[in-house]
């Protein structure tokens, strides 16, 4: 059995993020570091340091303090990466308000919804964009504010008066709520506490390679508004000293080791559909990202493939983790101990991870099919669901919080994972996790992404279906993919239906939507 040490919680009484990440580290050395960096292709290269970030975060939350923003009023946020991003997510947190965090792909009429379900009092929303949204939100009932990022929020902020302290906000207190994608085809609000930043240390000890000094610089590949980049992009990084980087523009395969060596980055963050596009379609290597020593990945699980080909061109492997929206990342291949491909890792110390029957809630053999089932006193946990009890009851039973995903132990301790109840394929007896047949499947030089679903060929006939993206400029076949499978993977998991496809339903965060892709085939 692999086994890390223990973890003793330290979760003091009162706890803001903002002022942790951010005002802790005036008056020392770290002060005058880059806290943040934002690389855009159009406009060029900004940044803020720990000084300049902790006076412009007082700013805003000054000017929302001025406007009648209160604690706990919710700050919706719709821009790119940019500086005023960390601005005014860290700047409502120590107003004591609740950022809520959103995408710039959103649609007006997006906005809307999140502004009037969230009970928006603020708004800051990108220049492009600004006179549309505007016009859309106008008969927001709890929207007092809107201000454009840029020159206008600058004028703002050069405006307000004398800063306050931070608002002395509760460990448990609302800090910023973030919507997920909900089974009814609306999306459902999380609402984390400040305790929440606490409940990932955790993973910044073991997922983590942070140097002693805090001199590292993370970059992350991601967009702010997803919970992955504000916690490993941002958060993490910054409540160590660390410098953190984003960068706006095209998803160009090869500017990610570009970036990384104009910036010095030591820490990578991305997703693994990127490190298998930088392995495709560039031939860089370790040579040109002499800085980086670390690689983490997240948000899909990593091909042993895409492991094995990075750690031979780049010399060091890649650290997978695994997470929700609800608990952000808990378990990961740890540092410590050897990576065992295809596993999401190990429970990170601290999170008490069992897999439980969801109807008895008794723990499951090890090897056996069950559900993730985390304590309800993890500190990484939600507070509660914005739209109240009924989804609450649903995920909390007992002294446990049910992830509603699926997964195994082995008899070392490492977790396989298996996915949604509704996305495991139940074919000729047998239970297939998707998960585990598109690992194999985008190792195939020719496939460029994929998905796995059921597929109903005839009634009660389900087989295993891949919906296959091709390889820019191959010439990939329906059959060359069946044989691939067949060759690669057990009879019962090799794909029986393949299908090439130009794109896959993803949500805003790039997760596949497999539901819609059922729907498309009708199945």
């Amino acid at each position: 059995m692999s086994t890390l040490p223990g973890w003793t919680w330290r979760i003091p009484e009162r706890f803001n993020i903002a002022a942790a990440c951010v005002d802790a580290h005036l008056g020392t050395p770290i002060a005058a570091r880059p806290a943040v960096i934002c690389d855009d292709a159009t406009t060029g290269v900004a940044s803020l340091s720990f000084a300049a970030l902790a006076e412009r975060t007082s700013r805003f939350a000054q000017l929302l303090r001025a406007r009648g923003v209160e604690a706990g009023d919710r700050v919706l946020i719709r821009l790119p990466n940019c500086l005023d991003y960390p601005v005014a997510f860290l700047g409502a947190l120590k107003r004591g308000a609740v950022p809520v965090p959103s995408s710039i792909q959103l649609t007006a009429d997006e906005l809307v919804f999140l502004a009037r379900d969230s009970g928006a009092a603020a708004l800051i929303v990108d220049a492009a964009s600004a006179a549309a949204m505007r016009t859309a939100l106008a008969d927001v009932d709890t929207l007092r504010h809107i201000w454009t990022g840029g020159t206008e929020l600058d004028v703002a902020l050069a405006a307000v008066g004398p800063c306050a302290p931070p608002h002395p906000t509760r460990a448990d207190d609302p800090a910023y709520l973030v919507y997920t994608s909900g089974t009814t085809g609306y999306p459902k609000g999380v609402l984390h506490a400040h305790r929440a930043l606490l409940g990932r240390q955790p993973a910044s000890e073991y997922w983590f390679d942070f140097a002693a000094d805090g001199g590292d610089r993370v970059f992350h590949a991601g967009r702010y508004n997803w919970t992955y980049v504000l916690g490993t992009g941002l958060t993490d990084p910054l409540l160590r000293g660390c410098t953190t980087i984003v960068h706006e523009g095209p998803a160009d395969a090869h500017a990610w080791t570009r970036l990384i060596a104009r910036h010095a980055a030591t820490i990578f963050v991305a997703v693994p559909t990127l490190y298998r596009q930088i392995l495709q379609k560039t031939v860089a290597g370790a040579a040109d990202v002499p800085t980086l020593r670390h690689c983490m990945s997240a948000g899909e699980p990593l091909s042993g493939e895409v492991l094995a080909q990075w750690q031979a061109r780049f010399g060091q492997p890649i650290f997978e983790g695994l997470g929700m929206t609800e608990c952000s990342y808990y378990i990961s291949q740890p540092r410590r101990l050897p990576i065992r491909p295809g596993s999401a890792g190990l429970p990170q110390p601290g999170h008490a991870v069992t897999l439980r029957d969801p109807e008895t809630l008794a723990e499951v053999p090890v090897g056996s099919e069950g559900m993730i089932c985390i304590p309800r006193d993890d500190p990484a946990l939600l507070l509660r669901y914005w739209s109240g009890a009924e989804e609450c009851a649903t995920a909390f039973r007992g002294d446990w919080f049910l992830s509603g995903d699926y997964a195994r132990f082995d008899a070392d301790g490492y977790l396989w994972f298996l996915g949604r109840r509704d996305d495991l394929i139940n074919t000729f007896g047998y239970r297939v996790s998707p998960h585990e047949v598109e690992r194999v499947l985008k190792d195939h030089p020719d496939i460029a992404d994929c998905a796995v679903t059921g597929e109903e060929v005839q009634p009660g006939k389900v087989v295993v279906a891949a919906h296959v993206i091709a390889q820019p400029g191959a010439s990939l076949s329906v059959e060359a993919v069946l044989a691939y499978g067949r060759e690669h993977l057990a009879a019962y998991k090799a794909p029986r239906v393949a299908h090439l496809v130009d794109d896959l339903p993803r949500t805003g965060n790039g997760k596949v939507l497999r539901r819609a892709l059922r729907g498309r085939t009708g199945s």
